[in-house]
């Protein structure tokens, strides 16, 4: 294994940079899309199976995979075909799965749905059967989402490009300014968090009140599975793991199918991954991947 500290070759990076921009670009563009008009699969009936577009978040419950898309929560199906969990078709921009099982996500409702035309912060209870409001609905589109160490939630909010925090998921500081794709928490350490950036990984001791400028590794997608195991992948597809908090990045592996949707670390050593053509799970720290989920990626190759 290789390990890279600190700036890599100026080629390289000025390229992985470029790579991150697109891929921040086209989530915004599927997010700006949410209300345009029907989604792919609308003629499907709940619960059936449906092409995948716009993957944005993924997350295991009870060792079942819930995957975040532009056309609402989805779980494997028989083959692997994805299956719509609950009749919601929102597109869920930031999700995750905090430690009490508790569903958290935000993003846009389905076009002809009514409400507002951002979620702000909604739950779910029952493993994304039905969701419920709990702040900010109309104001706020979190396109990333994590827990820390105690219940608190960090999310980023895209359209203000601001970090924000809530300790019960109702009132919301706002915390520093950055332009960032994903966050990760430490799960150990709440103050700390870090976030992708055109120019490397960005951290935070304070809460993200303050960030240290992007730095090192250019990466698209960030989660943190232990103390000494947060990993990202790069928009090529490579995945790295830090023992440090960030600092210094080892490479692991390469996740297949191309150019990553999202990532999400369980624990130290199982992984998730969407890519362009499925979502994958490693349970030998990115060493070799099994695809859990098919994925007919949408008419902008996303």
């Amino acid at each position: 294994m290789i390990t890279y500290r600190l700036p890599r070759a100026a080629a390289v990076r000025a390229a992985t940079a470029l790579a991150l921009a697109l891929t921040a670009a086209l989530t915004l563009t599927a997010c700006s899309d949410a209300g345009s008009g029907p989604s792919d699969p609308g003629s499907d009936g709940p619960g059936s199976a449906s092409a995948l577009t716009h993957i944005h978040g993924l997350g295991l419950h009870r060792d079942t995979l819930y995957v975040a898309t532009h056309e609402g929560i989805h779980s494997p199906g028989p083959g692997g075909a994805p299956v719509l969990v609950g009749d919601r078709r929102d597109d869920f921009m930031g999700f995750t799965v905090a430690r009490d099982g508790t569903f958290l996500a935000s993003g846009h409702p389905a076009p002809g749905s009514g409400g507002p035309s951002n979620l702000g912060l909604i739950a779910s209870a029952d493993a994304g059967r039905s969701w419920a409001e709990k702040s900010l609905g109309g104001e706020v589109d979190f396109h990333a989402l994590d827990t820390a160490p105690g219940g608190s939630v960090y999310g980023y909010d895209s359209a203000d490009g601001r970090l924000r925090f809530t300790r019960d998921q109702v009132v919301w500081e706002d915390r520093a300014a950055l332009r960032a794709l994903d966050i990760a928490v430490s799960p150990t350490a709440p103050e700390t968090v870090v976030a992708t950036t055109e120019s490397g990984v960005a951290r935070s001791t304070d809460g993200g009140r303050t960030f240290s400028p992007g730095a090192g590794q250019v990466l698209s997608y960030v989660s943190w599975g232990a103390a000494d195991a947060l990993y990202g992948v790069a928009p090529d597809g490579v995945l790295f793991r830090s023992v440090d908090g960030g600092t210094a990045w080892t490479r692991a592996g390469t996740v297949p199918g191309g150019g990553p949707q999202a990532l999400t670390a369980v624990d130290a050593r199982r992984l998730l991954v969407a890519t362009g053509d499925g979502v994958y799970e490693s349970r030998d720290a990115g060493r070799s991947f099994v695809r859990r989920m098919e994925v007919t990626s949408g008419k902008d190759g996303h």
